[in-house]
Parts: C-alpha cells; structure tokens; sequence
C-alpha cells in the first residue's frame, strides 16, 4: 500500500454509473469511467424475450442487473486508467437518482428477476421520472389533507408522483401479486448498499424527501396508509423498516463478493447512500446556508441549506440534516431540462441541421447554440412553458404539458431552442422567489451538473433572466466528488480521511473562476416576458384551464 489515500465515488444517473477516484489531500481528480446503461431507460417495452410488454404513456423504468454490471465495469476501469492500487482506496459513497424505487425478496433479489415476474411492468425498478403514478399520488395527497396530516406542509402542501409512495401504491392498485410477493420496497440506492456490504441501511436523505419520514415523527401513521388502502396499513412494518441511518453514516464495510466485483479489498469501509442532487451540494463547496446548488442536467434540482423550517409553496422537502450534518436541507426542482433540449433535438429538428452539425463535427446542441446566441431577448417572438415533464415545482403536477407559444413561418429551430431555455430559466425564477417570499435567503447561485459547462449561452440567459450572479462548481463530476468525499468521511481522519463532511469540503472542492453576471439591458427585456410566462403558468397550472390535462385524459382513452 502506498501512501497516497483514494476515495472512490459511485454516481448513479439517468442513463449511466460512472466511477470517480478522488485523492482525498486535495480532490484530484484521478480518473473516471462511464458505463452506459445497456437498456437505458425503459419506457417503451419491457427488454424481455417473447411477445413484447409495451408500456402504456409516463412509465419509466430500468434494469436493476445495469447497475450491477457499472459496479463491474466502470470501477475496475476507474483504477486501471488511474493506475491506482485498489490497497490505496480508504473509503467509498455512492449516490442514486432519487426517487428511484423497486419490490425485492427478503434476500435482496428484485421481483423483475424472478421468472414469474419478467414481464410484470410493476415489478420492474420504477426510475424518478416515473409519471405514471399520478393519479396515486393525487389519492395521497387528498387523503393526507383531509386528515389534516401535519407532514404535509413539509413538501410544500403537496407531493409527487415522482415519489415513493405514490408507486407503491401503483404496485398495489394495479398489480397486487407484486406487492403480496415483496418482501423488502426500497430506494435504488439503499438497494445498491445492501449489494455492497450485505444488509440494509436505508438513508436519511431519500427517506425524508421521498417517503414522507422526518427523524421527529417517523413515517405517516398505520391510519394514514389505512386510508389509502386497507392493504397497506402495516406496510412499513412489513416490507420496510423504521431503522433509518444520517447521511455520512457508515454503512459497512465492503463484502468480498463486492470486492470481487470491482477489483477491490474486502472490508474498505462504505457510506450509506445518497441522492445524486443532495450529494452535489458539499461537491459543490457549500455546506452552509444561502447558497443554492443547481444541479442542472435531465432535471433540475434546486438546493439550499437553512438553520431553520420554513413552510414553501411546491418544494420538494425540508429535511433536517437531509444534505448536510446540522443544517435544514430545502430541495425544489424542474422534472425537464436537459430532456426538453434532447427531446427537441431528437424529434423537432430538421435533418439539414444534423448534418451540418456532423460536417462540423459538432453536437447539434452546439449548433444550436451558435445560432442562438447572437440573438437579442425577445427577438425570435417565442415564450415557452418547460413543462415537457410535468412541473415539479412549485405547482407538483406531472399531468402539465409543454406549451409553445408566438410561432410563425418564419420560426426557426434555434429560436424555439433558444425558447425553451428561456422557459427552464423562468421555472427557476418562479423557484427562487418562492424560497425568498417565504424568508430564506438565497444569496449566491452555484451551478453544477452536465449543463452548465457545456453551454455558456444558458448560463448567461439564466443569470439574465433571475438577475442574479451564477458561479460555478469547480468539478463537473460534483456528484461523484460529493460521493467520494462522503467516503472520506467514513474513512475517517485516522486512515487519512476527514472527521465530517465540512472539513472534506475544505479541502476536496473548489469554485471555478468564471461568473455569469446578468446584463441589466437583457435584464429588463426578459422581466417582461417573465410576467407573461407568469400569465400562461397560473393559466395553464393553476386549474384555470384544463386543456393539457384533457388532451392526456383523451389521449389515454383512445390508447385503451
């Protein structure tokens, strides 16, 4: 063993897991590997032999085996391009996309790897962007205001079909086989620790905002689940547990068929999970309040730390110690973002473009972008609603559509990509005064994820359109670095880690130089169409008018 002291973080996104190796003196960066997900995202077919299972509109699931094989794959890769001896890694954190949910055995197997169970949808791992789970999560949100439950208001007055229990409730209403034959419901990354050091650990971070459950009271009531229905009324006593584990916890250490897996030594010692979000924001540099972290990619998720609970509208939770030991932790989000830009480009843009871009030898996106960017605010006539995805927040509503309004012949692809860049950075205003009209002071802005190092044309309409100053996350990997120095900790000072997540922050992460800082003529033209985008939101989300969700009510009704 040598005497330089690696963590390893594990990222688990939307379409890969990657593998980072941190020098934990200094947050190097000394290597990383991606392992594409060979079945992705699954929201057409089941990937099974024989007759197809299609999926009906919102689903959205994945392959528990494609996590597996990134632990296999990419983190062996990691230490070969590294060169790191697998004796010098003192610690290991992992994040997950969240809330990423599946039904398993009481011995870790998932349902959708039992014969009886491959073409059952509902046993399938249900990804974050799983919709189709609204009309459950519109039952729990009736049921929990009538009741008058007092959990509610920590998420804003309402939660998601994005979250845990509104698929659990989807796996019993429509497959009840399923769940009789679930021993264990659990987060992905809850699940992917058992795999690491044998037994479960659930996390505080994906149990608070996803699952209804604050260290204070605990999960809602027996009565409560009882309300939704009769059969779920023990469901956390039967098939989930009310041992939950504070982030920065060690979990165990490493078993040897893990080990085996990737290359390492049996017993390095692993932190419990993580959200892939919440762990950014340390990865980030911020481990105090008011400073937000977005964490800009597929989606969008928006965080910030306070000292204290405050009520706002649409966030997605406030957890205590949800992000960072002894701090509030506040998450709000917009559910499209970079899909939106793929979908369009994907889908939306003509073949000329494509190939100019492959002559080039440029993405589209870059193509786009240049084509864009010489454009004035309001030049192209456009306003968007970035509701592709349905809206996270504040209005929490996954049956929203996009909306694109001012088109004309003589629109053009780059104006309405400009457009809905434009709209994401709206939703982020409307976010940001939601926090601040509820007093928690946003002070500075940090971006971190996939975006914003791509596209310094988006960065500058955001900053114009929230007229505020956005800094930048000296990683592009601030997941993974945050994963890592979660490792760190669990190491420990006395094996050349750090005692907390504060300290590894110090010396593990740095800003980069460059700031986004908003120009006042762009400014003012953009509070304009800002208060028109105001105008289609409380239209179009606030039930004033009903069109988008008729338009998917008759749509599913012509499916049937």
């Amino acid at each position: 063993m040598s005497n330089r002291k690696v963590a390893l973080g594990i990222d688990f996104g939307t379409e890969s897991g990657r593998a980072l190796l941190v020098d934990v003196t200094d947050g190097h960066e000394v290597a990383t590997a991606v392992f594409d997900y060979e079945n992705g995202v699954i929201d057409e077919a089941l990937p099974v032999e024989g007759e197809p299972v299609r999926l009906d509109p919102e689903w959205a699931l994945q392959d528990p085996e494609d996590y597996l094989k990134a632990l296999k794959v990419a983190v062996p890769a990691a230490l070969k391009a590294g060169g790191v001896d697998p004796d010098d890694v003192i610690g290991i954190g992992i994040d997950f996309t969240s809330c990423t949910m599946l039904p398993t055995t009481a011995d870790g197997t998932p349902l959708c790897m039992l014969p009886e169970f491959r073409r059952t949808p509902n046993a399938w791992v249900k990804l974050w962007k799983h919709h189709a789970s609204q009309p459950e999560a519109d039952r729990i949100n009736e049921a929990a205001r009538a009741r008058q439950e007092p959990w509610l208001a920590r998420y804003g007055g309402k939660i998601s079909s994005e979250w845990f229990f509104s698929k659990v409730l989807q796996i019993l209403g429509e497959s009840p086989e399923v769940y009789e034959a679930a021993d264990v419901l659990i987060e992905g990354g809850d699940w992917l620790v058992w795999q690491l050091v044998g037994e479960q650990h659930r996390n505080a971070s994906t149990t608070g905002y996803k699952a209804m459950w604050s260290r204070q009271d605990g999960f809602p009531s027996p009565d409560f689940f009882e309300a939704l229905d009769p059969r779920m009324r023990n469901v956390i006593a039967e098939k989930m547990t009310e041992d939950i584990y504070p982030i920065g916890a060690k979990a165990g250490g490493l078993t040897e068929r893990a080990a085996g897996w990737m290359g390492l030594r049996p017993g390095i010692p692993v932190a419990v999970a993580n959200m892939d979000a919440h762990v950014s924001v340390p990865g980030s540099s911020v481990t105090g309040p008011g400073r937000m972290v977005m964490i800009m990619g597929t989606s969008t998720c928006h965080i910030l730390l306070g000292e204290s609970e405050q009520p706002v509208e649409g966030i997605c939770g406030v957890v205590h110690e949800g992000v960072v030991p002894g701090m509030y932790g506040y998450e709000a989000g917009q559910s499209g973002v970079g899909d939106i830009f793929g979908w369009f480009v994907d889908h939306a843009v003509p073949p000329e473009y494509h190939e100019d871009a492959d002559r080039r030898g440029i993405s589209v996106h870059k193509l786009l972008e240049e084509k864009a960017a010489g454009q004035k605010p309001g030049e192209h006539g456009l306003l968007a609603l970035d509701w592709w995805n349905g809206n996270r927040s504040v209005l929490v509503d996954g049956d929203l559509s996009g909306l694109l309004i001012g088109a004309t012949l003589s629109t053009r692809a780059e104006d309405i990509y400009r457009a809905l860049i434009e709209a994401t950075a709206y939703g982020t205003r409307v976010i940001i005064e939601a926090f601040e009209e509820n007093g928690i002071a946003i002070n500075e802005i940090v971006a971190s994820g996939g975006l914003p190092e791509r596209n310094p044309m988006m960065m500058q309409i955001y900053a114009d359109v929230t007229g505020r100053a956005f800094k930048l996350a000296g990683s592009n990997l601030a997941g993974a670095l945050g994963s890592a120095m979660f490792g760190a900790v669990v190491a420990g000072a006395a094996q050349g880690g750090y005692d907390t997540i504060q300290e590894a922050a110090l010396k593990m992460t740095r800003l980069k130089g460059r700031v986004y800082e908003p120009v006042a003529d762009n400014q003012a033209v953009y509070d304009l169409l800002y208060a028109e985008y105001l105008r289609l939101y409380n239209l179009f989300g606030r039930g004033k008018n009903q069109v988008m969700k008729t338009l998917k009510a008759i749509r599913n009704k012509v499916r049937e």
